[in-house]
């Protein structure tokens, strides 16, 4: 069933949790994701964005978020769109259906992200969807580990997100305090302490991307500091490929493509059950 509005983010932020978005590029890891959720039975974000769409098409892999979401019988599920700089990209995804969308204007001037995020603002509230934006410059590639390393200069600042909340009124904001796209070398570690001053700061609830390999301690004391939203990818990236090269030995004498692709669904579903467990102020045993 489709999760409408920002009651699941919202409760998360009342209840020190987080509301996982996965992302999803292909009919495996949206079966992965939506298998997951009804495991567990808590809300989760299917995060077909701009980065995958450069894979599937935007058409098809809108279609097959939408239809998981739509017809999962258990499953609470929202489709967000991730990582969009594109206002047209936006509104053809509202007027799909999807439940959220980021605005991802942090490589403009802070005036031009402003005005592009309160653009995607008003489209998004036409077609009753949330808007997340981002303040601050996340190092690394949404879509390859490339062991980024995160800088001072390009973390938010937060008297700055108390303005562009106040501006645009976005109801989620993504924030750069030490995390990083993909896989690192070394454990990454949070500046919490600016963290908790953005959250004092912004009274919308906050989004962490880049949680793949971050150490547990670092994800609760995000989720303890305002963040409601955790980002994974890479996670779910790894396990997928892990399974399809273990699964091809056997595989390939009778060219069993149907085997390899079920093990990459799975191991999305048990990256993401994982996930899920971790993102609780006290771990949860996901299975």
């Amino acid at each position: 069933m489709m999760l409408h509005g920002t009651d699941a983010l919202k409760q998360a932020a009342a209840t020190g949790h987080a509301l996982p978005g996965f992302v999803a590029y292909n009919l495996e890891t949206v079966q992965g994701i939506t298998a997951a959720a009804e495991a567990v039975g808590r809300p989760v974000l299917i995060q077909a964005g701009a980065g995958p769409f450069r894979h599937a098409g935007r058409e098809a892999l809108m279609r097959l978020a939408l239809d998981a979401a739509e017809d999962s019988p258990t499953a609470r599920l929202g489709v967000h769109l991730d990582h969009s700089r594109d206002l047209d990209e936006i509104t053809v995804c509202l007027e799909a259906g999807y439940t959220s969308v980021m605005v991802d204007g942090s490589h403009l001037p802070f005036a031009e992200n402003i005005a592009l995020t309160k653009e995607a603002v008003r489209r998004a509230r036409h077609h009753g969807a949330w808007v997340e934006a981002e303040l601050g410059a996340l190092p690394g590639d949404e879509d390859i580990s490339t062991d980024a390393v995160a800088t001072d200069t390009a973390m938010t600042d937060p008297a700055q997100a108390a303005e562009f909340a106040a501006a645009t009124g976005v109801d989620a904001l993504a924030v750069a305090v030490g995390n990083v796209h993909g896989f690192t070398k070394h454990p990454v570690r949070l500046d919490l302490d600016r963290l908790a001053a953005i959250h004092e700061a912004v009274p919308v609830p906050l989004v962490l991307h880049g949680a793949s390999g971050l150490p547990v301690e670092e994800l609760h004391g995000a989720l303890a500091r305002g963040v409601a939203k955790v980002n994974v990818n890479a996670e779910l990236r790894r396990a997928y490929l892990d399974a399809v090269r273990a699964s091809l030995p056997s595989a390939l004498p009778g060219s069993d493509v149907v085997s390899v692709w079920a093990a990459g669904r799975d191991a999305v579903r048990d990256a993401a059950l994982e996930v899920i467990g971790r993102l609780s102020p006290t771990p949860t045993d996901p299975h």
